[in-house]
């Protein structure tokens, strides 16, 4: 994975800020009046002060008193709306990040997201981006707190005297820029290397809850703690760099601090001494420097947390930049679905040299059941990639109703096909909205009917709660064989033209089987049927069986 600037990285947030712009304006105006009241309020403290002392020098005691108290009362209104309005563009822009993210996820799916760890893909969709909040409301907003409101500081120490504004300018620059830029520097890797390994973390975590019985059954609890252990270590030991780091910086800033605030000291000694300038005006610039590092010392320390959220942003960013498999061809068409055709059809996996067609031809009527025979990993189910349009072919092209699949509006093409896995996907939800989800306005009567149909009714309504059942996470309170059949009545529900079936019966006994293929051929009879199998007993029902041999789908031998 290429690594990316974090200039480019900080321009790519930036942009996602344009549909806020305005409130993000408002949050810095707001952030700004905010530090000017509260330094405002030591400075003219001490104008009050030096009133007593010496009289007054440019604002009267009762002046001075009365903008005190207003400033008071300012800061905290102005801070309140400050952080309101950064926190609502924060958490508006995850909203808005999340959601695109979901967008790209589903235009990369299936194919790209097969080989993706799915800890990898949780922690980027949670904490990765809920990491981004540190860019929105503690970043961009100080930023350009800081850049305002510490020129207006120097300027007005400038006004003071001139050497107040120029050393005051050099060490805002020192604390805000030069500080943060060499941390940034020196902690980037280390927070790229903590956030790849939170992410292998939540994968190996996730695959040991999901795999809790195995790691049970073989005694491998032990091993998989050390492993575990292991990992946490790992983890610790990219945290202690960060924080070393964050220690040495943090002393460095306020070393510099102190520097400023003990050369203001001795530049007011010597302006005092030699009449340059009154005493008043000498501890109003000593107290307005002391209370004007809030802004920069917020920058200087960003690069500790911007190490984590540049990371974070990068492997966002490289999500949603890459390519899909397929491009989605938008629009809605009515396809009849009354002839497919896979012409003179190479294809090889990307990434992949061996090629797994070659000029190979089929066709398809509707109506005709066919099935797609031999064993496993020979290619078969790239047959039904292909024609669900998971993947381009490299050569030759596969007509519908002899129209090129790449100008079939996506929709609609998803709408006409239904898809039986070999292992079906259960949302932890209930049998009932499992079943619907082929259909989502159906009614009771259509979901029991379907049921039926899958040779599964009986078992739900022996259940305590039948069709309000929950199936658990990943249908774990399920079979295999009971996950199977839901899947089947599922498809049965969406009653697509084309029924595509990869390995529909291999977790079903011989009874259940039987069931199932009858099941199919009586109420599909108008409708195509491709099936996917190693096994001659599911193809029973099919009038066509292919076999792939040196690349090519040929009609089986007897």
């Amino acid at each position: 994975m290429k690594r990316q600037s974090g200039m480019y990285l900080m321009k790519r947030l930036i942009i996602e800020l344009k549909p806020l712009i305005f409130i993000m304006c408002l949050t810095i105006l707001l952030g700004v009046l905010g530090y000017l009241a509260a330094i405002a309020i030591a400075a003219f403290a001490t104008f009050a002060l030096g009133a007593v002392l010496e009289g007054a020098t440019r604002v009267s005691f009762n002046t001075a008193v009365i903008i005190m108290i207003v400033c008071a009362v300012s800061r905290g209104l102005l801070r309140y709306g400050e952080q309101l309005s950064g926190h609502y563009i924060a958490f508006k822009l995850l909203h808005l990040l999340r959601d695109k993210t979901f967008r790209k996820l589903r235009t990369l799916a299936p194919a790209k997201l097969e080989g993706k760890d799915k800890g990898n893909l949780i922690s980027l969709i949670t904490s990765d981006i809920e990491l981004l909040e540190v860019f929105y409301a503690h970043t961009v907003a100080p930023v350009a707190i800081a850049v305002l409101t510490n020129s207006m500081i120097s300027i007005l120490l400038y006004q003071i005297h001139p050497a107040y504004g120029i050393v005051s300018a050099g060490y805002f620059i020192l604390v805000g820029a030069v500080i943060p830029y060499v941390s940034s520097v020196m902690v980037k890797e280390a927070g790229i290397r903590y956030r790849d390994a939170f992410a292998a973390s939540n994968q190996f975590v996730l695959d040991s809850l999901r795999g809790l019985k195995e790691i049970l059954l073989f005694n491998q609890g032990p091993e998989r703690l050390k492993n575990l252990e292991r990992q946490s270590q790992r983890l610790n030991d990219h945290v202690r760099k960060i924080k070393n780091d964050e220690g040495l910086f943090g002393g460095i800033t306020n070393l510099v601090i102190t520097s400023a605030m003990l050369t203001f000291t001795g530049m007011g000694v010597y302006f005092y001494s030699t009449g340059t300038l009154p005493l008043t005006l000498v501890l109003v610039a000593l107290v307005v420097i002391a209370s004007s590092f809030g802004p920069v010392v917020a920058l200087s320390s960003l690069p500790n947390t911007l190490t984590h959220t540049f990371a974070c942003a990068e492997r966002l960013f490289h999500l949603l930049d890459e390519k899909p498999q397929v491009d989605e061809v938008e629009g809605n068409a009515d396809i009849a679905m009354e002839d497919i055709r896979f012409n003179n059809v190479s294809f090889t996996y990307p990434k992949s040299e061996e090629p797994i067609f070659s000029q190979t031809a089929v066709s398809i009527e509707k109506g005709e059941k066919v099935a797609l025979i031999g064993e496993s990993g020979i290619g078969k189910s790239t047959f039904i990639k292909l024609f669900m349009r998971y993947f381009d072919v490299d050569h030759g092209e596969v007509l519908i109703d002899k129209q090129s699949i790449k100008e079939i509006p996506t929709a609609s093409l998803r709408r006409k096909q239904t898809l039986v896995s070999q292992e079906t996907y259960l949302f932890n939800d209930t049998i009932l909205n499992n079943i619907k989800l082929g259909k989502p306005d159906a009614s009771l009567e259509e979901i029991i009917a379907v049921a039926k149909k899958a040779a599964i009714h009986e078992f739900i309504v022996s259940l305590p709660k039948g069709y309000e059942t929950k199936t658990g996470e990943l249908g774990d309170k399920l079979s295999s064989g009971e996950r199977q059949r839901l899947g089947l009545a599922r498809a049965f529900l969406h009653n697509g033209e084309v029924l595509i079936l990869d390995e529909p019966t291999s977790n079903l006994d011989v009874l259940n089987e039987g069931a199932i293929l009858t099941s199919i051929n009586d109420n599909h009879l108008n409708k195509t049927v491709i099936m996917v199998s190693h096994r001659k007993s599911t193809t029973s029902i099919c009038s066509r069986n292919y076999q792939l041999k040196n690349q090519q789908l040929l009609p089986q031998e007897e």
